[in-house]
Protein backbone atom coordinates (compact mmCIF):
# COMPACT_ATOMS: atom_id res chain seq x y z
CA UNK A 1 0.00 0.00 0.00
CA UNK A 2 1.20 3.67 -1.06
CA UNK A 3 -0.10 6.64 0.96
CA UNK A 4 1.05 10.05 -0.09
CA UNK A 5 -0.42 13.42 0.85
CA UNK A 6 -0.10 16.42 -0.96
CA UNK A 7 -1.06 20.17 0.63
CA UNK A 8 -2.05 22.46 -1.63
CA UNK A 9 -1.84 24.83 0.73
CA UNK A 10 -2.39 25.25 4.18
CA UNK A 11 -6.08 23.96 4.16
CA UNK A 12 -6.42 22.06 1.45
CA UNK A 13 -4.61 18.80 0.60
CA UNK A 14 -5.22 15.54 -1.55
CA UNK A 15 -4.51 11.81 0.27
CA UNK A 16 -3.87 9.10 -2.61
CA UNK A 17 -3.72 5.64 -1.61
CA UNK A 18 -2.71 2.98 -4.19
CA UNK A 19 -3.39 -0.74 -3.26
CA UNK A 20 -2.05 -3.63 -4.88
CA UNK A 21 -3.15 -7.41 -4.34
CA UNK A 22 -0.67 -8.31 -1.73
CA UNK A 23 -2.92 -5.36 0.43
CA UNK A 24 -6.21 -6.75 0.02
CA UNK A 25 -6.04 -10.62 -1.37
CA UNK A 26 -5.65 -12.17 1.74
CA UNK A 27 -8.96 -10.77 3.23
CA UNK A 28 -10.55 -11.28 0.27
CA UNK A 29 -9.42 -14.88 -0.08
CA UNK A 30 -10.35 -15.76 3.31
CA UNK A 31 -13.84 -13.88 2.96
CA UNK A 32 -14.39 -16.36 -0.33
CA UNK A 33 -13.90 -19.29 2.37
CA UNK A 34 -16.11 -18.23 4.65
CA UNK A 35 -18.72 -18.31 1.95
CA UNK A 36 -18.08 -20.99 0.30
CA UNK A 37 -18.00 -23.10 3.96
CA UNK A 38 -22.06 -21.51 4.61
CA UNK A 39 -23.31 -21.06 0.81
CA UNK A 40 -26.25 -23.15 -0.18
CA UNK A 41 -26.50 -23.56 -3.72
CA UNK A 42 -28.90 -26.05 -5.46
CA UNK A 43 -26.92 -29.59 -7.10
CA UNK A 44 -24.57 -29.07 -4.33
CA UNK A 45 -23.86 -30.44 -0.62
CA UNK A 46 -23.57 -27.57 2.22
CA UNK A 47 -19.64 -26.86 1.66
CA UNK A 48 -18.76 -28.13 -1.70
CA UNK A 49 -19.60 -25.52 -3.77
CA UNK A 50 -16.99 -25.13 -5.90
CA UNK A 51 -14.59 -22.42 -5.13
CA UNK A 52 -14.59 -21.02 -8.80
CA UNK A 53 -18.88 -20.63 -8.68
CA UNK A 54 -18.23 -19.25 -5.34
CA UNK A 55 -15.64 -16.59 -7.00
CA UNK A 56 -17.86 -16.04 -10.09
CA UNK A 57 -21.08 -15.01 -7.71
CA UNK A 58 -19.56 -13.26 -4.77
CA UNK A 59 -15.58 -12.58 -6.10
CA UNK A 60 -16.34 -9.10 -7.25
CA UNK A 61 -18.99 -7.51 -4.05
CA UNK A 62 -16.35 -9.18 -1.30
CA UNK A 63 -13.74 -7.08 -3.18
CA UNK A 64 -15.99 -4.05 -3.17
CA UNK A 65 -16.74 -4.62 -0.19
CA UNK A 66 -13.13 -5.67 1.34
CA UNK A 67 -11.45 -2.64 -0.57
CA UNK A 68 -14.24 -0.06 0.58
CA UNK A 69 -13.57 -0.99 4.33
CA UNK A 70 -9.65 -0.95 4.18
CA UNK A 71 -9.84 2.64 2.69
CA UNK A 72 -12.11 3.74 5.31
CA UNK A 73 -9.92 1.96 7.79
CA UNK A 74 -6.84 3.38 6.29
CA UNK A 75 -7.79 7.25 5.60
CA UNK A 76 -8.88 7.34 9.81
CA UNK A 77 -5.39 5.91 10.76
CA UNK A 78 -3.45 8.33 8.70
CA UNK A 79 -5.51 10.73 9.70
CA UNK A 80 -5.26 9.93 13.45
CA UNK A 81 -1.52 8.87 13.29
CA UNK A 82 0.02 12.05 11.73
CA UNK A 83 -2.67 14.47 13.49
CA UNK A 84 -4.06 15.96 10.30
CA UNK A 85 -6.12 18.81 11.68
CA UNK A 86 -9.23 17.63 9.05
CA UNK A 87 -12.26 19.88 9.20
CA UNK A 88 -14.94 18.22 7.43
CA UNK A 89 -15.09 14.78 5.74
CA UNK A 90 -12.59 13.56 2.98
CA UNK A 91 -14.22 13.55 -0.17
CA UNK A 92 -13.49 10.91 -2.53
CA UNK A 93 -12.83 11.51 -6.55
CA UNK A 94 -16.04 9.83 -7.82
CA UNK A 95 -14.82 10.05 -11.05
CA UNK A 96 -11.77 8.17 -10.68
CA UNK A 97 -14.22 5.44 -8.38
CA UNK A 98 -16.55 5.09 -11.36
CA UNK A 99 -13.92 4.48 -13.71
CA UNK A 100 -12.68 1.20 -11.96
CA UNK A 101 -12.94 -1.58 -13.98
CA UNK A 102 -13.56 -3.96 -11.10
CA UNK A 103 -13.73 -6.86 -12.88
CA UNK A 104 -9.88 -6.74 -14.93
CA UNK A 105 -7.51 -4.45 -12.25
CA UNK A 106 -5.64 -5.65 -9.80
CA UNK A 107 -4.04 -2.67 -8.50
CA UNK A 108 -6.32 0.21 -7.37
CA UNK A 109 -5.74 4.16 -7.29
CA UNK A 110 -7.80 6.29 -5.09
CA UNK A 111 -7.57 10.07 -3.80
CA UNK A 112 -9.28 12.12 -1.41
CA UNK A 113 -9.76 15.83 -1.06
CA UNK A 114 -9.16 17.18 2.60
CA UNK A 115 -10.15 20.07 4.02
CA UNK A 116 -7.85 21.01 6.52
CA UNK A 117 -7.25 24.04 9.57
CA UNK A 118 -4.03 25.79 9.76
CA UNK A 119 -1.08 24.99 12.20
CA UNK A 120 -2.00 27.19 15.37
CA UNK A 121 -0.57 26.60 19.25
CA UNK A 122 -2.13 27.94 22.20
CA UNK A 123 0.28 29.60 24.65
CA UNK A 124 -1.49 30.76 28.02
CA UNK A 125 1.29 33.09 29.11
CA UNK A 126 0.35 35.11 25.97
CA UNK A 127 -3.45 34.95 26.99
CA UNK A 128 -5.38 38.06 28.07
CA UNK A 129 -6.69 37.83 31.23
CA UNK A 130 -10.63 37.25 32.17
CA UNK A 131 -13.01 38.28 34.22
CA UNK A 132 -15.08 36.51 37.02
CA UNK A 133 -18.12 38.25 37.80
CA UNK A 134 -19.18 38.59 41.73
CA UNK A 135 -22.76 39.17 42.01
CA UNK A 136 -23.00 41.60 45.00
CA UNK A 137 -26.66 41.82 46.51
CA UNK A 138 -27.40 45.39 47.37
CA UNK A 139 -29.89 46.98 49.03
CA UNK A 140 -32.59 47.23 45.77
CA UNK A 141 -32.22 43.63 45.06
CA UNK A 142 -32.59 42.64 49.10
CA UNK A 143 -35.52 44.95 49.48
CA UNK A 144 -37.20 43.52 46.07
CA UNK A 145 -36.95 39.82 46.77
CA UNK A 146 -38.44 40.20 50.46
CA UNK A 147 -41.08 42.27 49.33
CA UNK A 148 -41.66 39.02 46.29
CA UNK A 149 -41.18 36.60 49.68
CA UNK A 150 -43.99 38.68 51.35
CA UNK A 151 -46.04 38.19 48.38
CA UNK A 152 -45.11 34.66 47.83
CA UNK A 153 -46.67 33.86 51.78
CA UNK A 154 -49.52 36.05 51.46
CA UNK A 155 -51.69 35.84 53.92
CA UNK A 156 -55.89 35.96 53.12
CA UNK A 157 -58.19 39.01 54.49
CA UNK A 158 -61.37 40.15 53.61
CA UNK A 159 -61.92 43.30 52.11
CA UNK A 160 -65.51 46.06 52.56
CA UNK A 161 -64.74 47.14 48.80
CA UNK A 162 -63.14 45.70 45.82
CA UNK A 163 -59.62 46.32 44.77
CA UNK A 164 -57.84 45.90 41.49
CA UNK A 165 -56.63 42.76 42.94
CA UNK A 166 -59.34 40.81 44.74
CA UNK A 167 -61.02 37.97 44.49
CA UNK A 168 -65.08 38.33 44.43
CA UNK A 169 -67.21 35.76 46.08
CA UNK A 170 -70.71 35.90 45.07
CA UNK A 171 -74.14 34.79 42.59
CA UNK A 172 -73.32 34.70 39.05
CA UNK A 173 -76.93 34.37 37.07
CA UNK A 174 -77.56 35.01 33.32
CA UNK A 175 -80.43 37.30 32.28
CA UNK A 176 -82.35 37.92 29.29
CA UNK A 177 -82.69 33.87 29.06
CA UNK A 178 -85.42 33.04 26.25
CA UNK A 179 -88.95 32.11 27.69
CA UNK A 180 -88.87 28.44 28.06
CA UNK A 181 -84.86 27.80 28.93
CA UNK A 182 -83.47 27.86 31.93
CA UNK A 183 -80.48 30.62 31.91
CA UNK A 184 -76.55 29.61 33.31
CA UNK A 185 -76.54 30.52 37.68
CA UNK A 186 -73.75 29.58 39.13
CA UNK A 187 -71.83 30.26 43.02
CA UNK A 188 -68.57 31.11 41.55
CA UNK A 189 -65.44 33.79 42.60
CA UNK A 190 -64.28 36.62 40.20
CA UNK A 191 -60.35 36.83 39.73
CA UNK A 192 -60.08 40.35 39.13
CA UNK A 193 -56.50 39.98 37.85
CA UNK A 194 -58.02 37.98 35.29
CA UNK A 195 -60.63 40.19 34.46
CA UNK A 196 -60.59 42.77 31.14
CA UNK A 197 -59.44 46.24 32.10
CA UNK A 198 -62.24 47.86 30.18
CA UNK A 199 -64.62 45.53 32.87
CA UNK A 200 -62.87 46.33 35.79
CA UNK A 201 -64.38 50.00 36.61
CA UNK A 202 -68.13 47.94 37.10
CA UNK A 203 -66.64 45.94 40.37
CA UNK A 204 -64.39 48.00 42.07
CA UNK A 205 -65.54 50.00 44.91
CA UNK A 206 -68.67 47.57 45.33
CA UNK A 207 -69.62 46.11 48.33
CA UNK A 208 -71.55 42.97 49.72
CA UNK A 209 -74.51 42.33 48.81
CA UNK A 210 -74.20 44.95 45.80
CA UNK A 211 -75.45 43.43 42.29
CA UNK A 212 -73.57 44.45 39.35
CA UNK A 213 -74.62 43.60 35.70
CA UNK A 214 -72.17 43.50 33.18
CA UNK A 215 -71.54 41.10 29.79
CA UNK A 216 -69.52 38.31 30.98
CA UNK A 217 -68.07 37.98 27.30
CA UNK A 218 -66.43 41.36 27.89
CA UNK A 219 -65.18 41.15 30.81
CA UNK A 220 -63.54 37.62 30.36
CA UNK A 221 -62.80 37.52 26.49
CA UNK A 222 -60.39 34.45 27.13
CA UNK A 223 -62.88 31.27 26.82
CA UNK A 224 -59.81 29.58 29.51
CA UNK A 225 -60.43 32.71 31.48
CA UNK A 226 -63.73 32.47 31.25
CA UNK A 227 -64.33 28.92 32.34
CA UNK A 228 -62.08 29.54 35.39
CA UNK A 229 -64.03 32.27 36.58
CA UNK A 230 -67.74 30.12 35.89
CA UNK A 231 -66.45 26.70 36.94
CA UNK A 232 -68.30 25.62 33.85
CA UNK A 233 -66.34 23.12 31.09
CA UNK A 234 -64.35 24.95 28.26
CA UNK A 235 -66.89 24.02 25.47
CA UNK A 236 -69.93 24.96 27.65
CA UNK A 237 -67.91 28.65 28.46
CA UNK A 238 -67.64 29.35 25.02
CA UNK A 239 -71.16 29.67 24.41
CA UNK A 240 -71.42 31.77 28.04
CA UNK A 241 -71.94 35.37 26.42
CA UNK A 242 -74.32 38.10 26.94
CA UNK A 243 -75.65 40.07 30.19
CA UNK A 244 -75.19 38.51 33.47
CA UNK A 245 -75.69 39.72 37.34
CA UNK A 246 -73.24 38.80 39.65
CA UNK A 247 -74.41 39.55 43.68
CA UNK A 248 -71.16 40.18 45.83
CA UNK A 249 -71.08 38.05 49.14
CA UNK A 250 -67.64 38.35 50.28
CA UNK A 251 -64.26 40.08 48.72
CA UNK A 252 -61.41 38.30 49.48
CA UNK A 253 -57.88 39.55 49.28
CA UNK A 254 -53.85 38.40 49.82
CA UNK A 255 -51.72 40.82 52.50
CA UNK A 256 -48.21 40.70 52.16
CA UNK A 257 -46.65 38.64 55.43
CA UNK A 258 -45.44 40.04 57.85
CA UNK A 259 -41.58 40.58 58.65
CA UNK A 260 -41.76 38.44 61.44
CA UNK A 261 -40.51 34.94 62.79
CA UNK A 262 -43.42 33.01 60.87
CA UNK A 263 -42.08 34.15 57.90
CA UNK A 264 -38.61 34.17 58.72
CA UNK A 265 -38.95 30.55 59.24
CA UNK A 266 -40.96 29.77 56.13
CA UNK A 267 -38.60 30.94 53.99
CA UNK A 268 -35.01 29.51 55.46
CA UNK A 269 -36.50 26.99 57.54
CA UNK A 270 -37.56 27.00 61.88
CA UNK A 271 -34.88 29.01 63.64
CA UNK A 272 -32.74 29.96 60.84
CA UNK A 273 -32.29 33.59 61.82
CA UNK A 274 -33.79 35.53 64.67
CA UNK A 275 -34.53 38.55 63.52
CA UNK A 276 -35.11 41.03 60.37
CA UNK A 277 -31.36 41.57 60.26
CA UNK A 278 -30.28 38.48 60.07
CA UNK A 279 -32.59 37.54 57.58
CA UNK A 280 -31.58 40.13 55.26
CA UNK A 281 -28.24 39.47 55.88
CA UNK A 282 -29.13 35.97 54.72
CA UNK A 283 -31.75 36.49 52.13
CA UNK A 284 -28.39 38.47 50.33
CA UNK A 285 -26.24 36.15 50.56
CA UNK A 286 -29.10 33.16 48.84
CA UNK A 287 -29.03 35.90 46.14
CA UNK A 288 -25.66 35.91 45.70
CA UNK A 289 -25.54 31.85 45.31
CA UNK A 290 -28.37 32.18 42.47
CA UNK A 291 -26.13 33.64 40.39
CA UNK A 292 -22.95 31.59 40.66
CA UNK A 293 -24.24 29.68 38.43
CA UNK A 294 -24.99 32.48 36.11
CA UNK A 295 -21.38 34.13 36.64
CA UNK A 296 -19.91 30.85 36.07
CA UNK A 297 -21.72 30.33 33.04
CA UNK A 298 -20.87 33.83 32.20
CA UNK A 299 -17.43 33.41 32.52
CA UNK A 300 -17.40 30.15 30.34
CA UNK A 301 -18.13 31.93 26.98
CA UNK A 302 -16.08 34.66 27.54
CA UNK A 303 -13.53 32.26 27.90
CA UNK A 304 -14.54 30.73 24.71
CA UNK A 305 -14.65 34.25 23.09
CA UNK A 306 -11.12 35.13 24.41
CA UNK A 307 -9.46 32.18 23.21
CA UNK A 308 -11.30 32.64 19.70
CA UNK A 309 -10.33 36.21 19.39
CA UNK A 310 -6.79 35.21 20.40
CA UNK A 311 -6.14 32.08 18.16
CA UNK A 312 -6.07 32.45 14.66
CA UNK A 313 -6.90 29.58 12.50
CA UNK A 314 -7.50 29.76 8.82
CA UNK A 315 -10.05 27.18 7.55
CA UNK A 316 -11.01 25.62 3.75
CA UNK A 317 -13.55 27.80 3.29
CA UNK A 318 -15.08 26.99 -0.28
CA UNK A 319 -14.60 23.20 0.69
CA UNK A 320 -16.36 23.46 3.93
CA UNK A 321 -19.29 25.45 2.10
CA UNK A 322 -19.44 22.54 -0.67
CA UNK A 323 -19.13 19.59 1.83
CA UNK A 324 -21.70 21.46 4.26
CA UNK A 325 -24.42 21.35 1.11
CA UNK A 326 -23.55 18.01 0.46
CA UNK A 327 -23.75 16.45 3.88
CA UNK A 328 -27.41 18.04 4.23
CA UNK A 329 -28.40 16.87 1.04
CA UNK A 330 -30.65 19.36 0.03
CA UNK A 331 -31.47 21.04 3.16
CA UNK A 332 -29.98 24.26 2.82
CA UNK A 333 -29.55 26.62 -0.58
CA UNK A 334 -25.73 28.09 -1.18
CA UNK A 335 -27.21 31.25 0.31
CA UNK A 336 -28.48 29.56 3.12
CA UNK A 337 -25.20 28.14 3.86
CA UNK A 338 -23.74 31.58 3.88
CA UNK A 339 -25.36 33.21 6.02
CA UNK A 340 -24.81 30.33 8.54
CA UNK A 341 -21.12 29.78 7.73
CA UNK A 342 -20.08 32.45 10.47
CA UNK A 343 -21.50 30.51 13.14
CA UNK A 344 -20.91 27.09 11.83
CA UNK A 345 -16.79 28.34 11.50
CA UNK A 346 -16.83 29.91 14.78
CA UNK A 347 -18.02 26.61 16.61
CA UNK A 348 -15.92 24.48 14.11
CA UNK A 349 -12.47 26.56 15.69
CA UNK A 350 -13.37 26.56 18.84
CA UNK A 351 -13.64 22.56 18.96
CA UNK A 352 -10.00 22.50 17.40
CA UNK A 353 -8.82 24.73 19.94
CA UNK A 354 -10.39 22.73 22.56
CA UNK A 355 -9.30 19.56 21.33
CA UNK A 356 -5.72 21.27 21.07
CA UNK A 357 -5.67 22.05 24.47
CA UNK A 358 -7.24 18.68 25.84
CA UNK A 359 -4.00 17.11 23.72
CA UNK A 360 -1.24 19.51 25.31
CA UNK A 361 -3.29 18.96 29.21
CA UNK A 362 -3.58 15.31 28.24
CA UNK A 363 -7.17 15.63 29.20
CA UNK A 364 -8.81 12.11 28.98
CA UNK A 365 -12.69 11.19 30.32
CA UNK A 366 -13.30 8.21 31.89
CA UNK A 367 -16.43 5.76 32.10
CA UNK A 368 -16.69 6.73 35.76
CA UNK A 369 -16.86 10.60 35.21
CA UNK A 370 -20.00 10.13 32.57
CA UNK A 371 -21.22 7.82 34.90
CA UNK A 372 -21.13 10.05 37.92
CA UNK A 373 -22.32 13.29 35.91
CA UNK A 374 -25.41 11.64 35.17
CA UNK A 375 -26.05 10.31 38.36
CA UNK A 376 -25.79 14.26 39.47
CA UNK A 377 -28.54 15.23 36.34
CA UNK A 378 -30.76 12.30 37.78
CA UNK A 379 -30.15 13.53 41.62
CA UNK A 380 -31.25 17.28 39.94
CA UNK A 381 -34.07 16.13 37.80
CA UNK A 382 -35.70 14.03 39.99
CA UNK A 383 -35.09 16.10 43.08
CA UNK A 384 -32.95 13.32 44.84
CA UNK A 385 -30.98 14.99 47.97
CA UNK A 386 -27.46 13.79 48.08
CA UNK A 387 -27.73 10.66 50.75
CA UNK A 388 -25.91 7.90 52.23
CA UNK A 389 -28.93 5.69 52.04
CA UNK A 390 -28.06 2.48 50.06
CA UNK A 391 -31.35 1.75 48.42
CA UNK A 392 -31.89 5.41 47.18
CA UNK A 393 -28.06 5.24 45.54
CA UNK A 394 -28.88 1.95 43.93
CA UNK A 395 -31.79 3.81 42.29
CA UNK A 396 -30.15 6.51 41.22
CA UNK A 397 -27.52 4.44 39.61
CA UNK A 398 -29.44 2.16 37.84
CA UNK A 399 -31.06 5.54 36.37
CA UNK A 400 -27.96 6.49 35.43
CA UNK A 401 -26.86 3.31 33.38
CA UNK A 402 -30.26 2.87 32.11
CA UNK A 403 -30.01 6.13 30.29
CA UNK A 404 -26.50 6.11 29.44
CA UNK A 405 -27.04 3.12 27.75
CA UNK A 406 -30.43 3.46 25.96
CA UNK A 407 -30.38 1.48 23.31
CA UNK A 408 -33.23 3.58 20.86
CA UNK A 409 -31.31 6.52 20.32
CA UNK A 410 -27.99 4.40 19.22
CA UNK A 411 -25.55 5.92 22.22
CA UNK A 412 -26.36 9.44 21.83
CA UNK A 413 -27.20 9.53 25.81
CA UNK A 414 -23.62 8.33 26.17
CA UNK A 415 -22.15 10.43 23.23
CA UNK A 416 -23.72 13.73 24.60
CA UNK A 417 -22.59 13.41 28.45
CA UNK A 418 -19.19 12.73 27.61
CA UNK A 419 -19.09 15.21 25.54
CA UNK A 420 -20.08 17.85 27.75
CA UNK A 421 -18.05 16.27 30.92
CA UNK A 422 -14.91 16.54 28.19
CA UNK A 423 -15.78 20.24 27.70
CA UNK A 424 -16.11 20.75 31.46
CA UNK A 425 -12.57 19.72 32.17
CA UNK A 426 -10.94 21.26 29.45
CA UNK A 427 -12.65 24.71 30.33
CA UNK A 428 -11.81 23.93 34.47
CA UNK A 429 -8.13 23.31 32.68
CA UNK A 430 -8.12 26.52 30.65
CA UNK A 431 -8.90 28.54 34.21
CA UNK A 432 -6.13 27.01 36.16
CA UNK A 433 -3.95 28.60 33.28
CA UNK A 434 -5.15 32.05 32.67
CA UNK A 435 -4.97 35.22 34.44
CA UNK A 436 -8.97 35.49 36.31
CA UNK A 437 -9.55 39.05 37.55
CA UNK A 438 -12.50 39.12 40.35
CA UNK A 439 -15.47 42.10 39.87
CA UNK A 440 -17.75 43.23 42.40
CA UNK A 441 -20.77 43.72 40.38
CA UNK A 442 -24.60 44.77 41.27
CA UNK A 443 -27.27 42.08 40.00
CA UNK A 444 -28.22 44.89 37.59
CA UNK A 445 -25.13 45.38 36.42
CA UNK A 446 -24.55 41.42 35.82
CA UNK A 447 -27.72 41.28 33.86
CA UNK A 448 -26.78 44.40 31.68
CA UNK A 449 -23.22 42.44 30.88
CA UNK A 450 -25.44 39.42 30.27
CA UNK A 451 -27.43 40.69 27.59
CA UNK A 452 -24.80 42.80 25.80
CA UNK A 453 -22.64 39.68 25.16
Amino acid sequence: MDITLEKASDTNASLKITLTPADYKPEVDKKLKDYGRKVQLKGFRPGHVPASLVQKMYGKSILVDEINSMLSRTVSQYIRENKLQVVGDPVPNREEADAIDWDNQTDFAFSYTLGLASEFDIDFSDLPSVTQYEIQAGEAEVNSTIADLQQRFHTHAHGEEVGEGDTIYGELKQVNVAEGEEGFSAKTALPMNKMADDSKGQFIGKKKGDVVTFVLDQAFPDEKARANATGAKPEEAANLTGEFTFEVDDITRHEPAELNQELFDKVLGAGAVQDEEQFRTKVAEVIRSNYVRESTQLLRLDIEKMLLDSTPILLPDEFLKNWLLEVNEGKFTPEQIDEQYDDFTKSVKLQLIKNKIAEKADIKVEFEEVLEATRKMVREQFGFANTDDEEMTKTIDRIARNYLMDEKNNGQNYTNTFNQVYDDKIIEYAKTQLTTVTQDVTVDEFKELVENR
